[in-house]
């Protein structure tokens, strides 16, 4: 009897299905219960002084920093996503000029560092069309460089669906467009949907990057309140705590997607 409870409690179920709850319940506790106390005895053998107190006082500072994070990475996710989505499709465009075009800055943006792209649209690009909110810039630069990333993962995802499908909707009628909307898109969808996590999580992780260019995002924050606390490791593990409640939703937001348009094929 001990010997199948145990085997229940720590052996994932065979085939596909998913632990019921409070196995799942158990042995998320036990993990985390783990990395606490690994976590705690690095702290206290560390030597380090903890002072809490004087980064608190900054936290009005990390809160707006915060907030900047969350705009710039809501307002770079849907761009990217857009135009991650009609890059793909222009790469599979008949017009060869938009097929060459969307590729080309592909392979540029892919080939190049994001830092270089940030100097080059904001200082250059920005001041030439006198775009000068620095977010705005921001969110642009951001968006451009994720959504070369994301055209090839759409890409790869569209052409993952059977040419047979794509001519048995012509054969019964179906327009291009209808059969992007019928066929194509929801079985992509499915099959990019890692990546797009990924994807997503690195560019909010990337947005750290927009303080370069003045943008008092959470990695300012925690840069200044470091500088005047002289509190480097607190304020860094604030940092980090703060983009796991950005990139953690995002993770299990997708796993339920995936778990709901999973299929069999």
């Amino acid at each position: 009897m001990p010997e199948t409870f145990f085997r229940k409690l720590l052996l994932a179920p065979e085939g596909n299905s998913k632990p019921v709850g409070w196995v799942q319940c158990v042995n998320t506790c036990l993990v985390l219960g783990g990395v606490t106390w690994v976590g705690w005895l690095i702290l206290r053998h560390s030597g380090l002084h903890w002072d809490w107190e004087a980064v608190g006082a900054y936290w009005r500072l990390f809160a707006a920093g915060w907030g900047t994070t969350v705009g710039i990475s809501l307002g770079a996710l849907g761009l990217s996503t857009l135009l991650g989505v009609l890059v793909a499709l222009g790469q599979r465009s008949r017009l060869l000029p938009l097929r060459y075009a969307v590729h080309g800055y592909v392979e540029l943006v892919r080939g190049t560092p994001l830092l270089a792209q940030i100097y080059i649209l904001f200082y250059i690009v920005a001041e030439a069309v006198r775009l000068e909110n620095r977010v705005v810039a921001g969110i642009l630069t951001l968006s451009i460089f994720s959504g070369a990333y994301l055209a090839e993962v759409f890409r790869a995802g569209i052409e993952s669906v059977g040419r047979s499908q794509l001519e048995s909707a012509q054969a019964i009628g179906l327009t291009r467009l209808q059969t992007y909307r019928y066929i194509i898109l929801p079985q992509a969808l499915r099959v990019v949907l890692p990546a797009m996590t990924g994807q997503f999580v690195s560019l909010i992780k990337d947005s750290s990057l927009l303080s370069i260019i003045g943008v008092n995002e959470l990695t300012q924050s925690a840069r200044n309140v470091a500088s005047y606390t002289f509190s480097n490791f607190e304020s860094y593990l604030l940092l980090a705590a703060g983009y796991l409640l950005l990139t953690l939703p995002i993770s299990l937001w997708t796993r339920r997607l995936e778990a709901r348009f999973r299929y069999e094929t």
